[in-house]
């Protein structure tokens, strides 16, 4: 199949947002939005760094490539509306291989009423999925890391640890079986991005929000520099799974904290106004955690502090995976 043949195949045929004005078929797309902010992301997804056929089918890898955008758009309290997806196509790589690509990213583009509305196709020696998302947000409403103050409740959703103990699972299938395997797999193949979560919180007059790609003490940090404050957490309020407790303490500590890719929301509210982020939580079916409180700089220094299960405040490291380390 050659590279127009390919994206006649994937291209949508009708769209679900009214703003699009034009779609895939000429140089570039077109999308009117007169009376809100417009919010755009981008991830690049490279295989043997992001993903790898032996422990995720092609389905999977499309899919967790978008959610990682549309967590993005969570964090901002955006709502996704439509996509650009550019591909490096290499030969190993089937054109039904990416036709289940393009499947998983349709997936859940549909359950959020996201139009595909252009990209492009090149060869390469690796696949390479880039992702461009568009949202939209009330206008003055977007949600930043530098709006954190003194005082503020210090929130989670979901529960932490999930995605790095099922890539645990999937990568040591000498050590199974374990208990809830299925539900720690699908956290790693196909996490569920809070989008729906952050479009209820439009009532929150001043939130701070990130969202945990990378581990909550590398999100917490950047919350903390942005804001130039410092946050405390205390490590027995950070939620974990039922069973999370089989796997060894050393490997619940790192994951829960430094292990990342779970892609749920790290925020901070002022104290009167958290009852609306429990309204928005119970509205939307997310499990809401408080796990901690920001305060002022010590010594004019933004610093992440952990108060552990000996009730010792130590400081938490902007541990993590970082690119280009």
């Amino acid at each position: 199949m050659d590279e127009f043949s390919f994206i006649q195949s994937v291209q949508q045929t009708t769209y679900q947002q009214s703003n699009i004005i034009k779609g895939i078929g000429d140089d570039a797309a077109v999308f009117r939005e007169p009376a809100k902010d417009i919010v755009t992301a981008v991830d690049v997804f490279v295989e043997g760094i992001h993903f790898s056929k032996q422990i995720m089918r092609p389905f999977h890898i499309g899919y967790r490539a978008l959610a990682a955008n549309l967590s993005d758009m969570a964090a901002m309290g955006a709502t996704p509306v439509s996509i650009l997806v550019a591909v490096v196509i290499p030969k190993r790589w089937s054109t039904k291989d990416l036709e289940e690509v393009f499947s998983g990213i349709k997936f859940l583009a549909k359950k959020h009423k996201i139009d595909l509305i252009g990209g492009d196709t090149v060869s390469g020696s690796d696949l390479t999925l880039s992702i461009t998302v568009n949202g939209t947000v009330e206008r003055g409403k977007a949600c930043y890391r530098s709006t954190a103050k003194s005082g503020d409740i210090v929130f989670v959703t979901g529960s932490l640890g999930d995605s790095q103990a099922g890539f645990h699972i999937l990568t040591n299938p000498e050590t199974r079986p374990f208990q809830d395997e299925g539900f720690y797999i699908k956290r790693h193949q196909m996490p569920s991005p809070r989008v729906d979560f952050a479009k209820a919180l439009t009532s929150v007059s001043r939130m701070s929000l990130n969202d945990i790609s990378d581990g909550i003490a590398n999100e917490a940090s950047e919350i903390a520099n942005a804001s130039n404050v410092s946050i405390h957490l205390y490590e027995d309020a950070v939620p974990i799974s039922k069973s999370f407790n089989q796997f060894p303490s050393s490997l619940q500590y790192k994951w829960k904290l430094f292990g990342g890719e779970d892609f749920e929301l790290l925020g901070t509210v002022e104290e009167e106004e958290w009852p609306k982020v429990q309204y928005a939580a119970e509205q939307t079916n997310t499990k809401l955690s408080k796990i901690g409180y920001v305060t002022l700089n010590e010594d004019n220094k933004s610093r992440v502090y952990l108060i552990n299960n000996k009730k010792e405040k130590v400081i938490l490291k902007k541990e993590g995976y970082t690119h280009l380390k």
